[in-house]
């Protein structure tokens, strides 16, 4: 009988974790439909910004700090979103591998040189890379309790002037890009200098040579002003896909721990019935060996 309850005990457990999950899987989905929505709203404001830094950054003999091309890359700074909470899988592991893969492939010797800086967004960020004894010059945990464009801008406008003045020669961003709800695109993108030839590749220059503008005042002024803001939002739309990558990761991974509870809720319910027929069967018996010896 003591095998039955403990038996009767696991099953009570695993019943009251899958309230749990299934609970956190609704929360997720909400979360998952308003980081959605506020990722999508951001999009047509970024594809414009897009398109008119290319026509400016395309005309001739425009100057920028933030064109500037270092002629050595030797001090580097990359920026990590990752997240402040678990249970979402292997959201954060599978960034921070290929993090680490990318550094080891392309900046093993500016690491080495103590030269590569990071800045980590979230709690599980900045635990993996400090544990690693990595250079975490900045760390932001429980960045999305509260999420805002403000904090974003604050960070770039910190890094962008760090850039200005030649402290960094390159800045990065690594974050989870949102594809679906279980599938995300782990990206490592290269913010600054800003590289004129990525916009020829999405086709922004076409519209440039079909069409002659007239900017007023001048691209230069324009883009001392615009550049900045299309920095910033890089990191914010970083952040907002990260986000809604996290809710999805985290839906996804809760509703797997939900079917898994309910498999194992059945195989102990086999085992249960199995142990109480067995020792229903043994009491039979028992009784059945009683009463022949009574007659006896």
């Amino acid at each position: 009988m003591a095998n039955l309850r403990d038996i009767r005990n696991r099953i009570n457990s695993i019943k009251n974790t899958q309230q749990i999950t299934k609970a956190m899987k609704m929360v997720a989905a909400a979360k998952l439909r308003k980081a959605q929505q506020r990722m999508t709203a951001t999009r047509p404001y970024s594809k414009k910004l897009r398109e008119v830094v290319s026509k400016l950054v395309n005309v001739e003999e425009v100057s920028n700090i933030l064109l500037r091309q270092p002629d050595e890359v030797s001090k580097i700074l990359m920026i990590i979103v990752g997240s402040d909470r678990g249970l979402c899988g292997g959201f954060n592991n599978n960034l921070f591998r290929v993090v680490e893969n990318t550094i080891e492939d392309k900046y093993s010797e500016t690491k080495k040189s103590e030269n590569l800086h990071l800045i980590a967004i979230g709690k599980k960020a900045e635990a993996y890379f400090k544990k690693r004894r990595y250079q975490v010059i900045k760390s932001y945990p429980g960045f999305f309790d509260d999420l805002n464009y403000t904090q974003c801008s604050d960070i770039m406008d910190w890094a962008s002037g760090n850039f200005a003045d030649g402290t960094y020669d390159k800045i990065l961003i690594a974050f989870n890009e949102f594809k679906t709800v279980i599938s995300q695109n782990r990206l490592v993108e290269e913010v600054l200098p800003i590289q004129t030839e990525a916009f020829d590749d999405k086709g922004q220059n076409s519209a440039k040579i079909e069409t002659d503008y007239i900017f007023e005042p001048d691209a230069d002024t324009i883009l001392d002003d615009i550049l900045p803001v299309y920095v910033n939002m890089q990191l914010w739309r970083a952040v907002l896909e990260s986000n809604a990558s996290e809710q999805g990761a985290r839906m996804a991974a809760m509703d797997n721990a939900t079917e898994n509870a309910k498999e194992l809720e059945q195989e102990l319910r086999l085992k249960y019935n199995q142990a109480r027929q067995s020792a229903i069967t043994t009491e039979i018996s028992e009784i059945v060996s009683g009463a022949a010896a009574l007659e006896d």
